[in-house]
């Protein structure tokens, strides 16, 4: 793994951005189209702009799926990650030869199926990712399940994940925030031969130093990616400030 610091939050994110862009780019070069998992939330913000700036990319020769959808929650809901990726990705960039958005208000077991078979049918080239505040990846929670197979998953959000939606202002009330999901599995993510992860601000610190400083454990979901090939780490100074001062940083 790779890790990356900047002391910009913004600046880490064109930093991510410049570097998903070079990736789709090499994959289309080398095979004539690309695959690629986008994540959602607030850390992605600038990546994604940084990203849709990068005219040389034809994105008709890209494929996207992404991470994970609340089950039940309507489209025009301000927290549905279908409504955020086709207001700050979809409806910004030309077309793209196909995209797979998770539907949570369909019957989950057809949704994951459905899913499932389309994503191994599009080998991932480039995965965008954060971590969350209690360290999840995607919306694999703790203790998070390294062995199924299974390319989508339902799950249960923890109150940990549950409060930092709260937090972000995506709902009015925890009561309101959804306690079931569907996500993209743990190994799914690692099969992707390239991650980009990106995680700005202090309140991530801690699910940092939890990921980066314990073994790879599913107490630490994000902990896994220590172990991935081709990963690289973009932190704000905020971020990283409770690592214990023995990295090294690009």
């Amino acid at each position: 793994m790779k890790i990356y610091k900047r002391k910009d939050p913004k600046e880490l994110g064109k930093l991510a951005g410049d570097h998903a862009a070079a990736a789709i780019q090499s994959a289309i070069d080398k095979k004539g189209s690309a695959n690629i998992i986008l994540a959602t939330g607030t850390s992605q913000f600038e990546t994604l702009n940084t990203l849709l700036s990068h005219q040389e990319i034809d994105w008709t020769k890209v494929s996207m799926f992404h991470l994970d959808e609340y089950l039940g929650l309507p489209i025009t809901h301000p927290a549905s990650f279908r409504k955020y990726l086709k207001e700050r990705f979809l409806g910004k960039v030309k077309a793209l030869k196909d995209y797979y958005l998770i539907d949570g208000e369909k019957n989950p077991e057809e949704e994951t199926s459905r899913l499932g078979a389309l994503i191994q049918d599009h080998p991932i080239d480039v995965a965008l990712v954060g971590i969350g505040e209690n360290g999840h990846l995607a919306f694999n929670d703790p203790p998070a399940d390294f062995e199924t197979e299974e390319p989508y998953l339902v799950v249960d959000l923890d109150e940990a994940c549950r409060k930092q939606q709260l937090g972000e202002g995506w709902f009015p009330d925890l009561q309101a925030v959804p306690k079931k999901a569907i996500s993209m599995s743990i190994r799914q993510i690692m099969k992707s031969k390239k991650i980009i992860c990106s995680v700005p601000d202090e309140r991530k610190a801690g699910a940092v130093k939890s990921c980066l400083e314990n073994k790879v454990s599913p107490e630490f979901p994000a902990s896994i990616l220590q172990e991935h090939p081709d990963c690289a780490l973009y932190l704000d100074e905020a971020a990283a400030s409770m690592l214990d001062g023995g990295y090294t940083f690009n």
